[in-house]
């Protein structure tokens, strides 16, 4: 298999935070989904993988290289949530500054971008709203129509309509299986839709990285009296916290779950169960 992303044993020392070995990979043609909640080491972790900040151990390749190096730079696209560009530009402006910096800019595809997100050439950004911006961000990022996307929170800020398009062009981004892309979310229902793998991080560490259907399928969420609880293996579950009107775990295989309750309730668990449950396991 190959990898347009491979990060092995990374770790970043601050002075109130560390990202510790995280190991994370993105196979080429696929949509890799990172999550975790705020300050768990997202936006960190992509930095460190394009080089902008400078780790203090384990490897990190890009494209078969560094993204150090210019020419793997220049193929890829980049949406930073705190990313900028001047609030006194228009969208034609931005665009015809890229195009003197970046030889691979393809002025007719980005007109094209405007025009797909509906986005006014003359408008100055900083009379634009938050959505609008992203969008400007997000054409900028592909106008030069790189092999690989790193995104983080590019759906924050935008319509369910507007989200849903965004949806779309990223999987006909990858459907020639030469584009990949790595991307961080809180929306977690988008990466639901389209991710092929999730990865999930806390406090620094990387939890786990599991294929998107395996892990929808696989985990679950039970429903029952504590004593019915207790009957489960200990390597089950996850976490477990008092409901309404029972107990609630997260259990990792919800097949084997229900051979031990087999009057319980066991469902299926979204992502965002996942991220909940995890995040209390100190509950267990």
């Amino acid at each position: 298999m190959e990898y347009a992303i491979q990060v092995h044993g990374l770790c970043k020392n601050y002075k109130d935070f560390s990202l510790q070995n995280v190991t994370l990979n993105v196979p080429t043609g696929s949509i890799v989904g990172f999550v975790g909640e705020n300050g768990a080491g997202k936006t960190t972790t992509l930095k460190a993988i394009l080089g902008a900040v400078r780790i203090d151990g384990g490897a990190v390749e890009v494209l078969g290289g560094s993204a150090q190096d210019k020419a793997v730079r220049a193929q890829i696209g980049i949406v930073f949530e705190d990313a900028f560009f001047y609030e006194t530009m228009t969208p034609l402006q931005v665009g015809k500054s890229l195009a003197g910096m970046q030889p691979a800019f393809d002025r007719q595809h980005y007109a094209e971008l405007l025009a797909r997100f509906d986005l006014p050439g003359k408008k100055v950004i900083k009379d634009m709203s938050r959505g609008m911006r992203m969008k400007l961000r997000l054409a900028a990022a592909l106008a030069h129509r790189p092999r690989l996307l790193l995104l983080d929170e590019a759906t924050s800020g935008l319509d369910p309509v507007m989200r849903g398009e965004i949806l779309d062009m990223l999987r006909d981004y990858i459907q020639d299986e030469a584009h990949s892309v790595l991307i961080s979310s809180h929306i977690t229902s988008d990466l639901e839709k389209i991710a092929d793998s999730i990865v999930y991080i806390q406090r620094g560490k990387v939890l786990f990285q599991m294929d998107k259907d395996r892990l929808l399928e696989e985990y679950g969420v039970v429903r029952c009296s504590a004593d019915e609880l207790s009957r489960l293996p200990a390597g089950l579950v996850v976490a477990k916290r008092k409901g309404a009107f029972a107990m609630e775990a997260l259990v990792k295989d919800r097949a084997e779950a229900n051979l031990w309750l087999r009057g319980a309730v066991v469902d299926k668990a979204s992502v965002e169960d996942i991220m909940q449950f995890y995040a209390g396991r100190e509950t267990k």
